[in-house]
């Protein structure tokens, strides 16, 4: 995506154009409210947004240019990040890219909502990192994390918010929260490795797809996330999804 905006910007501003994004995600993790800043020397008297959205292809959108003061960062003046994961339990081929697939019957929705209450006690989260080793420090401040459902029980989504998320985090949570809803893995245990920071013998990060990068809070700006960025996944978001 960097590469793709960065491209566009160059031919448009017709300088060569660096961006600094608010982070990074894996290979098809969707982002629906994303920021990036950039420098830029000599002021335009154009909708930059509408260029932009006119070359950028169908899966990249500019919502709003907004001139900041001073130094900013969107990567390391961000104060909270949340994420999105959605879940389906029934092959629906709308949802295909959108949500993970997971034909499961009878997931214990109530023992994953109390590994999911877990997740607040605990600060830092080097079990559930694929390489821990390369940080200077696992500690992220979780705080909140919620899990819920359609009306029919066949669609789940669990909600994260932290201060930073380590690489394969939310993945690797996600998988042993579909362990417990299957009865492989205790609550118990579940905690144990946060404890304990020792990493599971066995890491099965969940599929990418259904993964969302919805919300980035600055201490300068927080703006709400657009609701429709998936209407299938969020149509009557009031109505469709209770927590557990």
């Amino acid at each position: 995506m960097q590469e793709t905006i960065e491209s566009a910007l160059s031919k448009i501003l017709k300088v060569p154009m660096e961006i600094n994004g608010c982070g990074r995600t894996d290979a098809q993790v969707n982002a629906s409210q994303f920021f990036f800043h950039l420098d830029v020397e000599e002021a335009w008297d154009y909708d930059l947004r509408f260029r932009l959205n006119k070359t950028l292809p169908p899966d990249i959108a500019i919502f709003d240019i907004l001139p900041m003061e001073g130094l900013p960062h969107a990567r390391f003046d961000a104060t909270h990040r949340t994420y999105d994961y959605f879940i389906h339990t029934y092959k629906d081929p709308f949802l295909f890219g959108l949500s993970s697939f997971y034909p499961e019957d009878n997931l214990d929705l109530e023992q994953m909502r109390q590994a999911v209450k877990v997740l607040t006690k605990y600060d830092d989260y080097r079990a559930f990192c694929r390489t821990p080793n390369k940080y200077e420090h696992t500690i992220c401040r979780v705080s909140d994390a919620s899990l819920y459902t359609n009306t029919r029980g066949d669609k789940i989504r669990f909600q994260i918010t932290s201060n930073r998320f380590l690489t394969g985090m939310i993945r690797i949570i996600v998988g042993k929260l579909l362990d417990i809803g299957r009865g492989k893995l205790s609550v118990e245990e579940f905690e144990h490795y946060l404890n304990t920071k020792q990493t599971p013998a066995t890491i099965i990060p969940a599929y990418p797809q259904g993964l969302y990068l919805s919300k980035v809070t600055y201490p300068y700006l927080n703006l709400p996330p657009r609701p429709e960025f998936s209407a299938v996944l969020q149509n009557n978001i009031a109505n469709s999804w209770i927590e557990v």
